[in-house]
């Protein structure tokens, strides 16, 4: 008897397993830390080997301390960290440099390059995406032009690209699996949203040969099984998203026009617009949300850098909380924000503004401005920065957005949630499972093997924990004003 469905949930800063049962309960958690390697300013880095050594302990600590057989479980789910790049052996499996993160900047200048080259346009016509650092083709083109011999190995074919989901996958199946699903390629500014496959143009123009990148296959079926050596009961892996995508999916954005945001370490903003992307605006990225069977789901997505992560600096680094979950009580002992505006660019601007080179500011300091006013700004910066990314969206795709579905760990802030709605004007609603990146990996894994019928079984299992209503606020205007102004002043701060 199947009784469970387990997601494996590969972060940016920690590797997670989560069992879910046949009713969307959440029946354990795993989670372990990894090492944030930072080599100079504004690189990032992971190490490969260490990602996978703590996806799989935690994978073998959720079986052991839920008592839980792995005869058990129908299917293994991946949802990943997007654009994060590894290359490896095909044959030692060793990693040949350590992950490039996608919140890494080492190649914003030959971005730079690409766009004065004229690029623009041709690269966002096939990918949906903006020329930017962010994304994985710039950085496997780091790598191959900066390690030594990397480039003639992988000339040779000897080497193999992949996001984290296709690192994953090849070490749960003994290197017999070497594939991506449509959503992670999407984010590599190499693969054709058009034609659903690695586009030869792109590939010659970042000189990658196309012998290192992976097979490309649906959001939900099944791949493989877990190789018996690595864990016994003949798992099926059936389903595998990017974060953001999988997101969506756990929150049921099944219908054009639907709309998630998660509150991570950075904000997410995703909205289903069908079965065509939507190219019209140049400030959002368009990616493919699933596929499954014949049934494709474009998105338009934003992507702000920082979110979660302010409220880690107030903490971390000014001290001025001990811990995240303070700042709403903080946030709470004033009824504004004192004139303080916080725009957190610490790694520049991410949608809709795309700024590489603004940085983090706070406006409007006075002799009386508290801790408490700093807090309030924080959350407000947050909620701002998704009313920008949402209200380009409204603008572009011409749909009404009735409501914001929201997960990831800042949604817990009943404040934040508040500001949320009020800014947009539109109820927020928080499910009774806010782990909803896990949750849609799950669910993309189950469907592929019968563990829910369709997504109509799904909907009839799926609950609301609170919808936060707006209500009018006075100083609306006022708040969206000094922001902009804010913004302004903030943009193209370093010298290019």
């Amino acid at each position: 008897m199947k009784k469970y469905v387990i997601s494996l949930d590969s972060g940016t800063t920690s590797n997670r397993a989560v069992i879910f049962d046949q009713e969307l309960n959440i029946k354990g958690i795993a989670q372990q830390e990894f090492q944030q390697i930072y080599p100079k300013p504004g690189w990032v880095e992971h190490d490969a080997n260490e990602i996978w050594q703590t996806q799989y302990k935690v994978l073998q600590d959720v079986f052991d301390q839920n008592q839980v057989t792995p005869e058990e479980v129908a299917g293994i789910g991946i949802t990943n960290q997007r654009e994060t790049t590894i290359i490896w052996d095909r044959k030692s499996g060793e990693p040949v440099f350590n992950a490039i993160v996608w919140q890494d900047r080492r190649t914003a200048e030959y971005c730079e390059q690409l766009k004065k080259e004229g690029n623009i346009d041709k690269i966002r016509q096939k990918t949906g995406l903006v020329i930017d650092a962010y994304f994985s083709g710039t950085k496997i083109k780091w790598i191959l032009d900066h390690v030594e011999g990397v480039r003639e190995r992988a000339e040779r074919g000897e080497l193999s690209f992949g996001t984290v989901e296709t690192w994953l996958v090849w070490n749960l199946t003994l290197g017999r699996l070497h594939i991506s699903d449509v959503s992670n390629a999407s984010r590599t500014m190499l693969f054709n949203i058009h034609s659903l496959e690695w586009d030869d143009e792109l590939l010659n123009l970042l000189d990658i040969p196309k012998s290192l990148m992976p097979d490309v296959v649906d959001s939900s079926e099944v791949y493989g099984i877990v190789h018996s050596k690595v864990l016994s009961g003949n798992i099926p892996i059936s389903g595998m998203a990017g974060d953001q995508q999988a997101s969506l999916f756990g929150q049921l954005c099944f219908e054009k026009g639907m709309v998630k945001n998660t509150y991570g370490t950075g904000c997410f903003v995703m909205m289903n617009t069908g079965d065509q992307p939507e190219l019209s605006s140049e400030s959002l990225i368009a990616t493919i949300g699933w596929k499954i069977g014949n049934n494709i789901q474009y998105a338009t997505e934003g992507s702000i850098f920082v979110g979660g992560a302010l409220v880690q600096w107030l903490r971390d680094s000014l001290k001025i909380v001990q811990s995240a979950p303070e700042i709403e009580a903080l946030a709470q002992e004033v009824d504004d924000n004192g004139g303080v505006v916080i725009v957190p660019a610490f790694a520049g601007l991410g949608a809709p503004h795309w700024d590489q080179f603004a940085r983090g500011t706070m406006f409007g300091i006075t002799r009386a401005t508290t801790p408490a006013h700093i807090a309030r700004a924080t959350l407000e910066a947050i909620a701002l920065q998704v009313k920008d990314a949402i209200d380009v969206m409204k603008e572009t795709s011409g749909l009404e957005i009735k409501s914001l579905k929201v997960d990831g760990g800042a949604s817990v802030n009943d404040l934040l949630m508040h500001i949320q709605s009020d800014l947009l004007g539109i109820e927020v609603v928080r499910p009774a499972i806010t782990e909803t990146t896990a949750l849609g990996a799950a669910l993309l894994a189950g469907l592929a093997v019968g563990f829910w019928k369709d997504l109509n079984d799904i909907k009839n299992r799926w609950k609301v924990d609170r919808t936060f209503s707006p209500k009018p606020l006075k100083n609306h205007d006022e708040i969206v004003r000094y922001w902009q102004k804010a913004l302004d002043r903030t943009k193209n701060w370093l010298d290019n």
